[in-house]
């Protein structure tokens, strides 16, 4: 018989009422009706083309097929509940791989994980370098931040609202026009131009005084509450967001949600 074709359901039902010998203390046990477990059996011995249990003046008996296959029948529910156990073991792990660009791991990311830990020592974290979201499961992924106007076919939450501010060093405005890819431009007037590779590096480079910038504000707040740059402006909405994303079935993970939730109250247990 495939295995698609295995009447489990019917099969546990078999299996309360060999225990029992009784249809109605079966019945108890799996929260139905008496009449429920007589039809599950009857149809379980319809499709084994034997009869399973004979009314005797003391009860309920098996017959002897019934006996024969109670065994390896109970064997094998014993190795579906162990094979459950395993599959929820991930929910309680602590280890989790997050993958995410560099900047955003720098500047975001990576404080907030130090507070995950200092509250529990037992988490672990493995991060992964992406610009482009990986393949969740060739990388094995729990979660994954990026860049986007939305989660696409992922689930997922913004961290902001993709506001850009335009900073600048504390003593002056500096010599250059810092640019990177996906500020939107590549100069300021005459001023000359310092192209680095990622908007955090744009904002090292302002707190190094070297120069002014536009870049995301989710990357820039921690420096101007700080006090080591100054914000000259802000445009709301000018870039995409940052999201915290994940395929449905990670998602919906305990653990993954336990970390989203923690890192949008800001990264405290």
């Amino acid at each position: 018989m495939k295995r698609t074709h295995l009447p489990l359901n019917a099969l546990r039902v078999f299996d309360a009422a060999a225990r029992h010998l009784n249809f109605t203390r079966a019945a108890d046990e799996l929260a139905v009706t008496p009449a429920a477990v007589g039809q599950q059996v009857r149809a379980l011995e319809d499709v084994l083309g034997v009869v399973l249990f004979r009314r005797t003046p003391k009860g309920l008996e098996l017959t002897a097929e019934a006996e024969a296959g109670l065994d390896a029948l109970r064997s094998g529910f014993l190795k579906f509940e162990e094979s459950v156990t395993l599959m929820r073991a991930g929910q309680s792990s602590k280890s989790l791989t997050i993958a995410a660009p560099r900047d955003l791991t720098q500047r975001w990311l990576m404080p907030r994980l130090g507070g995950l830990s200092a509250a529990d020592p037992e988490l672990q974290f493995r991060l992964i370098a992406a610009d482009n979201l990986l393949d969740f499961t060739e990388a094995n992924l729990d979660l994954a931040l990026r860049w986007a106007n939305g989660p696409g076919d992922l689930e997922g939450t913004a961290l902001d609202a993709g506001t850009m501010v335009h900073i600048a060093p504390l003593g002056g405005e500096g010599d250059l026009y810092i640019c990177w890819t996906g500020d939107g431009g590549d100069n300021e007037g005459d001023r000359a131009v310092l192209h680095v590779a990622d908007a955090g590096l744009a904002v090292d480079a302002v707190v190094a005084g070297l120069g002014q910038a536009k870049v995301p504000e989710i990357l820039a707040a921690p420096e101007i509450a700080a006090g080591r740059v100054r914000m000259i402006d802000s445009v709301p909405g000018a870039q995409a967001s940052c999201w915290l994303v994940a395929p449905t079935p990670q998602w919906r993970q305990k653990k993954v949600r336990a970390l989203v939730a923690t890192l949008m109250e800001g990264g405290h247990a």
